[in-house]
């Protein structure tokens, strides 16, 4: 991984974007959370759109924006992990996560660090609020993958799919260096499942989210048949292991209770 930066001053926390041929729409994103937060990083990972040179050179006169591009494409963990890794080198401590494709809202960003800054160990999760813009299917589809989610962490996350999140680095780090998994499209998901498995406390906060139409420069790289065969097979996985620490969870309880 080839890293070009620019000055930044060193803080708790940051936002990283990872991103993968998402064409014009990442300069348009990056733009807009740098309105609303300096330090942002950008892990470009292997696209071959031509969006990263264009990034990388843009970031060679932008003070707090650093540019990682990934030879090639290892998935949305995979680069989120390569971020968190160089992060943490450089003594940050949380990094707000949000897509590259413009769906996430800027404005929230100082709004969740914020709520990051009032609980340090908790991780800050975004619940969507969807407009019209939203597919109907994607809507109505996430409904099953959260029902999954919310039993596997006895109801601590509002939404599993929506990646508008704040993480604690050594939180997250820790759990993606354990597992050969969360490299791909099961990150989010499987983060926070693990995360909230681990003791990091959920905090769920909405958040507006808007879908692109190809013709306003919208980019999915979702596949609908493929990834949600991914995410059934990620969740027999959590449920498995989730049945195996129900003795965990019930002593935890017991103690809590005690309290």
């Amino acid at each position: 991984m080839q890293a070009h930066r620019a000055g930044y001053e060193t803080e708790t926390h940051l936002v990283l974007i990872p991103s993968y041929n998402t064409g014009g729409k990442l300069l348009d994103t990056v733009a807009d959370a740098r309105r609303y937060w300096q330090t942002v990083w950008v892990v470009v990972d292997g696209s071959t759109d031509g969006s990263g040179e264009a990034l990388a050179e843009f970031s060679r006169k932008s003070h707090g924006l650093r540019v990682f591009c990934r030879r090639r494409n290892g998935g949305k963990g995979a680069a989120v992990l390569d971020g968190l890794r160089a992060a943490a080198a450089d003594g940050f401590t949380h990094a707000l996560i949000m897509d590259a494709d413009g769906q996430h809202p800027a404005p929230s960003i100082p709004e969740f660090i914020a709520l990051s800054r009032q609980n340090p160990m908790a991780m800050i999760l975004g619940v969507p609020i969807f407009d019209g813009s939203a597919p109907r299917l994607r809507v109505v589809g996430r409904r099953v993958s959260n029902a999954w989610a919310k039993l596997e962490t006895l109801g601590a996350i509002g939404d599993s799919l929506f990646g508008f999140r704040v993480y604690p680095i050594a939180s997250l780090k820790a759990v993606m260096e354990s597992s050969r998994w969360m490299r791909r499209f099961d990150f989010d998901v499987e983060a926070a499942v693990r995360l909230s498995w681990r003791g990091v406390p959920a905090i769920n906060h909405p958040a507006p989210v808007r879908y692109f139409s190809t013709e306003e420069g919208g980019v999915s790289h979702f596949r609908y048949w493929h990834d949600n065969l991914v995410l059934v097979a990620m969740h027999i996985r959590l449920m498995a292991a989730f049945f195996g620490r129900l003795p965990q969870f019930a002593t935890r309880r017991v103690r809590s209770s005690r309290h």
